[in-house]
């Protein structure tokens, strides 16, 4: 279930015009109008390719979901490239769900998420209280306070602080269950969440929102030594400015680029996310990097960090960074960087 509309009724009652995502169109930042312009004039032919891609789509994955499972066992090369190249905007939620794995856990724990929403309480009622009006404030499904989508949001997050006590729940939660919550229901979002966390198909994201966020330590250090292993120039600048990533890359891990990235490019981050780890975090920040090394090199240390916060428009199209990030190579190197890891901590990260 999509939340995206055209246009926001605000409480003046004037409308206000909104991206195609639902992004109000003069206060979001990383809007995806600006990365449509070259399309006008060729609108006929991109809606035409759109249309030939969602039925290759509806033919991959049969009603409802059937014939995914037997799809991917036949052909997953085909599924991973379809996948890379992005998935259908009115199909991604139902997508997610399955590579996910979230529609088995939703499938096998009938009633659970209504009893954690309505008769459980929670000690992180207040906080999640206190953020709610910070997660996609410019997004007209979350704009109105106290409104449905602020309500959806409570729900979910209430829900997930019940259901693991042990994390309970940390504020960079709040926008990756926004932006489940833009594409499906309330229940479909909290398993999603729930799969994505406890590692239902990989690794368990839950040890980055533990105390001390001890995975996002561990992916830090990973990524270190990945920028000066892969991108040496820039890693000597970087050591010689005394800048580490805990400056800059934090947010990207905690919330898997959904904070402050162009949405269009958080999509299709998302779609190769769940499809195939962690590791496209990985690639998309050192791509990312290594697109922009030549100007970050000459600047001093006040304006890279302000620059490893505000990259240039052209860097954040999808279509520009992604095929850069796809064939760099990092699986074995961080499964090397995670022993390495361990060996330097009282004990090791799970996983």
């Amino acid at each position: 279930m999509s939340r995206k509309r055209t246009e926001n009724e605000t409480e003046s009652g004037a409308a206000t015009p909104v991206d195609r995502f639902g992004f109000l169109k003069q206060e979001h930042a990383n809007s995806p109008e600006r990365f449509s312009k070259a399309r006008t004039a060729s609108s006929t032919d991109h809606d035409n390719r759109e249309e030939r891609k969602v039925r290759k789509w509806r033919k991959m994955i049969g009603v409802g979901g059937s014939d995914w499972k037997h799809y991917v066992r036949r052909k997953p090369n085909v599924v991973k490239r379809r996948i890379r190249k992005g998935i259908p905007d009115c199909l991604r939620g139902l997508v997610w769900q399955l590579i996910s794995g979230s529609r088995d856990l939703l499938l096998m724990n009938p009633g659970v998420y209504e009893q954690l929403v309505i008769y459980e309480t929670s000690a992180s009622e207040l906080d999640i209280i206190r953020d709610i009006s910070r997660t996609f404030p410019s997004h007209v499904f979350f704009q109105k306070r106290h409104g449905p989508g602020q309500r959806s949001l409570y729900n979910v997050l209430k829900a997930y602080s019940v259901y693991d006590r042990d994390v309970g729940y940390v504020q960079g939660m709040g926008f990756i269950a926004g932006l489940l919550l833009l594409y499906m229901s309330e229940e479909d979002a909290f398993w999603l969440l729930v799969a994505l966390l406890k590692g239902a198909v990989h690794a368990p994201m839950e040890g980055l929102y533990h105390a001390g966020l001890p995975l996002v330590q561990q992916y830090l250090f990973q990524l270190e030594s990945l920028v000066k292993e892969l991108i040496p120039k820039l890693g000597e600048h970087f050591t010689q400015e005394m800048i580490n990533p805990s400056m800059y890359a934090s947010q990207w891990f905690i919330t898997v680029f959904s904070y402050s990235f162009p949405f269009p490019l958080a999509l299709r981050i998302w779609d190769v996310f769940l499809s195939e780890g962690v590791k496209i975090v990985f690639k998309v920040g050192l791509a990312l990097l290594k697109y922009c090394q030549d100007e970050l090199v000459k600047l001093p240390f006040e304006k890279l960090i302000h620059a490893l916060k505000t990259f240039p428009e052209d860097a954040m199209n999808p279509d520009t960074l992604l095929p850069l990030a796809y064939p760099i190579k990092v699986s074995k190197r961080l499964e090397e960087l995670k022993v390495e890891y361990e060996k330097t901590t009282a004990k090791p990260v799970q996983p």
